[in-house]
């Protein structure tokens, strides 16, 4: 549109901080002054790696000319670098760093030269008095809870009249929500707040004094994969232009970063024991007195720590394998056990809930998807094997075993 009648050929200037790119033919060559024929062919790309101090800091100035090289017109197109950065734990270094240009931070591949930022459900319970999981409130009450969280940095850098403008806005996939949650770390006096700004009620932020450096934010998983959740949950931030107050805004960049929730993972009964648990069953002829007897000798010789469920503890329901099953969950930045609690809800229902859940000790249960249960509920019947290959195929955390109630 800026080019005027008669031009034959142009030129392109910059200034330092601009990059200029010429597209073209093999075929299409510069002047030795330069100048680029005015070919339909040509495609002119400027890039900018710095960040603008100022609006419009940076200019390129393209010079027409007609057949004879006289110069016919100058076109200016003025320019503003800003920058806008989601970044996480991308390399599993258990810190977050800066993208790299050749990153794609929106994928997640397995393995150990995998890339792709982890998340733990934070599931167990650090806050003092609290009922439940943490992941159960919607509040961060103690810095021990941040620990069981992934770090999200927002970096925004640029001329504040353009964040002014053009707002930055952190959104999650409405179906992803259910599945996370996120906190933005906030200095309100001599201590940091911290703002529940994404989750399952709400779907997008609008990131105030951008423009100022990095803002951290912390994001705790709320659900475990399962059938019909792979794992996988994306984050986005988007700068956007407003063409009036009241429009939704149109997106002018997006960067994308993607975590997957690490699974329950069970451990087999061939590693070596922390801790034991055992029902004491001292009332009538089914009393267990002796084997408690012999079981304490041998985790003395183990030296493994023997907690003892007392008979008010497990309402005299001593098939304690039946109801629980130990595992772990583990990102690169923490690691901590979990208690998986089965439906079959005997007399010790309650106990993983009321006497193991804890600081750094999470806890997860399902419920069948009817009204009954079946032997199969129980745990006895679930178990994993020590690491195993099988056919060629490398299982490095065992495979899973469900039991059966019928004899074949």
């Amino acid at each position: 549109r800026s080019t005027p009648r008669g031009a034959a050929s142009f030129d392109v200037h910059a200034t330092p901080a601009v990059t200029v790119h010429m597209i073209h033919s093999p075929a299409t060559k510069p002047t030795l002054d330069s100048r680029w024929p005015l070919d339909p062919d040509i495609e002119v790309v400027v890039t900018i790696d710095v960040t603008s101090r100022t609006v419009d800091d940076n200019q390129v100035k393209i010079s027409y000319y007609d057949r004879e090289g006289r110069e016919l017109a100058v076109a200016w197109l003025y320019l503003t670098c800003v920058e806008v950065s989601l970044d996480v734990d991308w390399s599993r270094s258990g810190r977050v760093k800066s993208k790299g240009k050749d990153k794609d931070k929106a994928k997640w591949t397995w393995g150990p030269d995998g890339q792709g930022a982890v998340l733990l459900v934070n599931c167990d319970r650090d806050s003092p008095g609290a009922w439940g999981t943490d992941s159960g409130q919607a509040d961060v009450r103690t810095p021990a809870d941040l620990q069981d969280m992934s770090v999200m940095l927002l970096r925004t850098q640029g001329p504040s009249a353009i964040f002014a403008e053009y707002p930055v806005v952190l959104h999650v996939p409405e179906s992803d929500a259910d599945k996370v949650r996120v906190f933005h770390a906030l200095r309100g006096g001599a201590h940091p707040f911290y703002k529940p700004v994404l989750g399952p009620d709400k779907l997008s932020y609008v990131l105030e004094h951008a423009g100022h450096g990095d803002s951290t934010f912390y994001v705790e998983g709320l659900a475990f994969p399962d059938r019909g959740f792979a794992g996988l949950v994306s984050f986005s931030a988007s700068l956007l232009e407003l063409p009036h107050k009241d429009s939704p805004g149109t997106p002018i960049f997006t960067d994308t970063v993607v975590f997957r929730v690490a699974p329950w993972i069970m451990t087999p009964n061939t590693q070596q024991p922390l801790e034991v648990f055992v029902c004491s069953i001292k009332r009538g002829a089914d009393s267990n007195e002796a084997f408690l007897e012999g079981l304490r000798a041998l985790l003395h010789k183990a030296n493994c720590k023997l907690t003892v469920c007392s008979e008010q503890d497990t309402r005299s329901d001593r098939w304690i394998q039946d109801e629980l099953e130990f595992g772990y969950v583990e990102a690169p930045h923490k690691s901590f056990p979990v208690v998986f609690d089965s439906p079959r809800n005997r007399g010790l229902k309650d106990f993983a809930f009321k006497k193991i859940l804890g600081p750094d000790f999470g806890y997860v249960t399902r419920e069948p998807p009817g009204t009954s249960v079946t032997s199969l509920d129980s745990f006895g019947n679930l178990d994993v094997s020590p690491p195993v290959t099988v056919r060629g195929k490398e299982y490095p955390l065992g495979r899973i075993l469900i039991g059966s109630p019928l004899p074949w």
